[in-house]
């Protein structure tokens, strides 16, 4: 069987432009997180409507409560033909 190629992906941009919830819904879309799992980040208040594929990969306490990335996140996944690696960088450093 051949192997699949690896792909590193990292998110890079400004501050509040959408990495994280890039990452996040890409996820989401790709079937790598339920829709338990963001159903849940939808009642955890006012913040979990509007943050809940960001918090896929903010998973720490200070971030949810901060509304940003404050340390690189990452995680894996595959489809058919890839292996992908995404990388979540913080936009204020």
């Amino acid at each position: 069987m051949a192997k699949k190629p690896h792909l590193n992906l990292a998110m890079i941009g400004h501050v509040d432009h959408g990495k994280s919830t890039l990452v996040g819904r890409t996820f989401y879309d790709t079937g790598e997180i339920d829709d338990t799992v963001i159903k849940k980040f939808e009642e955890m208040g006012d913040k979990g409507k509007t943050f809940k594929f960001a918090w896929v990969m903010d998973s720490v306490k200070e971030e949810r409560e901060r509304g940003l990335t404050i340390d690189l996140a990452h995680r894996k996944f595959e489809t058919d033909k890839y292996y992908f690696t995404i990388i979540d960088a913080p936009g204020h450093q």
